[in-house]
């Protein structure tokens, strides 16, 4: 995939991307894997969270998505989830206060009777050239979204599930291995990977499963409003494959840990879709 040097302005938008990511799972064939159940997704308006709503969506499931302010684009996410014939809230704010994490799980189980499953994917990040840039507010800032969101938001989650229900949280492969411009964004990642871990541990007897994704580089809006025109540029060329996933490459992971036909063994595990690269350990 040739991707032409390009920035936006955050969060990014979908429309301005070039090339496109492929986000619809316009190939993607369901097989009622998640028939009646109900999902909320957060940053589920684009990228990775687009594909995933989709995919739910074509698996049987209604789907609440919460997202900041990119309106455009959840607009676009809601009308492929409603051809796939099912519900679609759309719950826009910021999920960096503690309070909108609760409200959007509330207005979820309202508007869809109830709630099963949660994919906690919401992320932003912001390149660094040294470590001396990194401020205490935007360290503060990036856990807020990309942590304690998820925190917070499974917290309001879990009077509303129980046995069979599922969470599936969005890692990265640099809260495997670290990254020097993206020092707080890392240290968010890694924090997620070991919280899965605990929570699976603490939740198993309760039947409710928790995994996590953590992938390589995917290309998202994310991408070309938060990291430099060079970078853009040479976007994924590191990993064995030579170029960045697309969000509909990694929707059917997320669908294969919440579909509890096909992974209910599985939790506390992390899948990491790295382009043919390998982590030690």
């Amino acid at each position: 995939m040739s991707t032409p040097p390009q920035q936006q302005e955050p969060p990014g938008s979908t429309e301005e991307m070039r090339p496109k990511p492929r986000d619809a799972m316009s190939d993607y064939t369901g097989r009622d894997l998640l028939r009646d159940r109900r999902a909320l997704i957060t940053g589920g308006d684009s990228g990775t969270g687009r594909a995933v709503a989709v995919a739910f969506a074509k698996e049987g499931a209604d789907v609440a998505i919460a997202y900041l302010s990119e309106h455009e684009d959840a607009e676009e996410t809601a009308e492929l989830v409603r051809k796939a014939g099912r519900q679609c809230v759309l719950l826009p704010g910021d999920l960096a206060r503690g309070e909108h994490c609760r409200e959007v799980v509330e207005r979820t189980v309202s508007a869809l009777g109830g709630l099963d499953l949660l994919v906690n994917n919401i992320a932003t990040q912001q390149e660094l050239d040294s470590p001396d840039e990194l401020t205490e507010d935007q360290w503060l800032h990036t856990f807020d979204v990309n942590m304690h969101s998820f925190f917070r938001v499974t917290q309001a989650a879990l009077p509303h599930l129980g046995e069979g229900s599922a969470i599936v949280n969005s890692a990265s492969v640099n809260g495997l291995r670290g990254n020097k411009k993206l020092i707080d964004y890392s240290a968010t990642k890694g924090a997620i990977i070991a919280w899965t871990y605990s929570m699976a541990q603490a939740l198993a007897e309760r039947g409710i499963r928790i995994n996590a994704v953590a992938p390589g580089p995917v290309w998202t809006p994310l991408i070309p409003a938060t990291l430099s025109e060079g970078h853009v540029e040479k976007f994924g060329e590191q990993v064995p494959l030579k170029r960045p996933a697309h969000p509909d490459e990694l929707a059917p992971s997320y669908v294969f840990l919440a579909a509890n036909q096909m992974s209910s063994y599985y939790t506390g595990e992390v899948i990491a879709a790295l382009g043919g690269e390998t982590m030690p350990g």
